[in-house]
């Protein structure tokens, strides 16, 4: 398993909001490169990155600082929030994203989905944000009726190389991962599942591990990092172990 630290963007600097709503956002960083930086030498591998006022424009928005992310590290890093188009996942991986993330174009333009996987093989995730099992898109402002195992099984077939599963109701509320459902999901699905949304402490990351470290392929933990309840290095090591 990946232990994947989160970076969110709202006007250019690290935040972490609670259940989605930003309105409640903490700011934990000015400088995202900065950061970036610190989880790479901390021996993080990945790092996850998210555009959270792209997520509501439906396009990108925080684009310079994600750019100074990328100058600032060599590791892989996976971005979502605002990507609603070929043009705009083409942007990201020729600037040296590893892995974009699609949502709501999930959601509500699956055939998107499907050729970007044919378009960038290997180098695009499904971002499933699920409140009470029914997915939630435009940066989780809108409810559905689909439910988070329907629409990561319509993706079976398209060569997605994760789909990331987040129970808004835990996210950045550092209650506990919804342990029960994601391994319920990684299971039911052969394309790898990448849990996040309420990781709080290195009990959590075990918690994950010992019911689905078969299946899960990696963590995100975003609010406990920047609190001091997670260590990256040590959460590394305990999903290495």
């Amino acid at each position: 398993m990946i232990f994947f630290p989160a970076i969110d963007l709202k006007d250019g600097k690290c935040v972490r909001l609670v259940r989605g709503e930003m309105d409640r956002a903490t700011v934990f960083a000015d400088d995202p490169g900065a950061q970036a930086r610190a989880f790479q030498d901390a021996g993080c591998r990945w790092i996850h990155v998210v555009d959270l006022n792209g997520a509501f424009a439906g396009q990108p928005v925080n684009g310079e600082a994600v750019e100074a992310i990328l100058a600032a590290v060599s590791i892989p890093i996976q971005l979502g929030g605002g990507i609603r188009s070929l043009k705009t996942a083409a942007m990201w991986l020729e600037k040296g994203i590893t892995r974009v993330i699609l949502g709501t174009a999930a959601l509500k333009d699956p055939d998107l989905v499907r050729a970007a996987c044919r378009e960038f093989p290997n180098r695009v995730a499904v971002g499933i944000d699920a409140r009470g099992g029914r997915v939630a898109v435009e940066g989780w402002a809108e409810s559905s009726d689909v439910t988070a195992h329907d629409l990561a099984r319509a993706f079976e077939d398209a060569g997605v190389a994760a789909i990331i599963y987040t129970d808004i109701e835990r996210d950045g509320a550092l209650q506990g991962p919804n342990v029960a459902a994601t391994v319920e999901l990684a299971r039911a699905i052969a394309t790898p599942v990448i849990a996040s949304g309420g990781v709080a402490s290195m009990d959590d990351l075990r918690a994950l591990k010992d019911a689905g470290g078969d299946v899960l392929a990696g963590v995100i933990a975003g609010r406990a990092v920047y609190d001091g309840r997670v260590d990256p290095a040590a959460a590394q090591k305990l999903l290495d172990a």
